[in-house]
């Protein structure tokens, strides 16, 4: 095995499994997982942490994130520690769904094992969860803002509102983005950002639609 040879395919398709590098290189998985170790590579937050990738080919956003053809990764390592960076760093705080529109994946599954985590603080202003640094100067900054947004929040009109939801209920797995943009096509003029706050203030924004009304 020579590892000039497994970084060359690392750096021709971006992101690999353990299994694809083992073959590319016919040595073991447990040699692989060795190399990769050596190499300080990363591995995917989604899919089961099987992608991965180097430091130097990831090109994280300014939220610390990069995606790649479907594997997700992040510069503060798994999904649990990127959370709290997230929330930590953020202006002011994360609710659930708007960590999952960063992240780009359910966050239910493991928000419960962060109740009590030191480094948040977890309170449910308007009966919606949001997630702040336990660091009281940073707590005071973000839930300043965290009340500016809900005071001054725009949400769509009672027509509007009944109309995404209709939309909402037939095709459940559309982005906030579609969703105005199948608005726009009925003449509906509803932001991507009205529609969040609106599934938002009523606790939808990660809830499954039933399929019929």
């Amino acid at each position: 095995m020579t590892p000039d040879k497994g970084l060359k395919l690392l750096h021709i398709k971006k992101t690999v499994t353990l299994a694809e590098l083992a073959l590319h290189l016919q040595c073991s998985p447990r040699t692989v997982q060795r190399r990769l170790a050596d190499w300080q590579a990363i591995n995917s937050y989604n899919r089961n942490g099987s992608f991965y990738t180097l430091p130097g080919i990831a090109k994280f956003d300014t939220n610390g994130l990069w995606r790649y053809k479907g594997a997700f990764f992040s510069r503060f390592g798994n999904l649990l520690e990127t959370f709290i960076q997230l929330a930590s760093n953020s202006q002011a705080g994360l609710t659930a769904a708007e960590a999952g529109e960063l992240l780009g994946v359910k966050t239910k599954s493991f928000l419960w094992s962060l109740r009590e985590h030191p480094a948040l603080k977890r309170e449910k202003p308007q009966g919606i969860y949001v997630y702040y640094s336990s660091d009281s100067t940073r707590y005071n900054a973000q839930k300043f803002h965290r009340d500016l947004i809900q005071s001054t929040a725009k949400l769509p009109r009672d027509f509007e509102a009944v109309a995404v939801l209709v939309e909402k209920i037939k095709h459940p797995d559309l982005s906030n983005e579609a969703l105005s943009q199948l608005m726009r096509k009925q003449k509906i003029l509803v932001e991507p950002g009205t529609i969040h706050n609106f599934f938002v203030r009523h606790d939808l924004a990660d809830k499954k639609m039933p399929h019929s009304i």
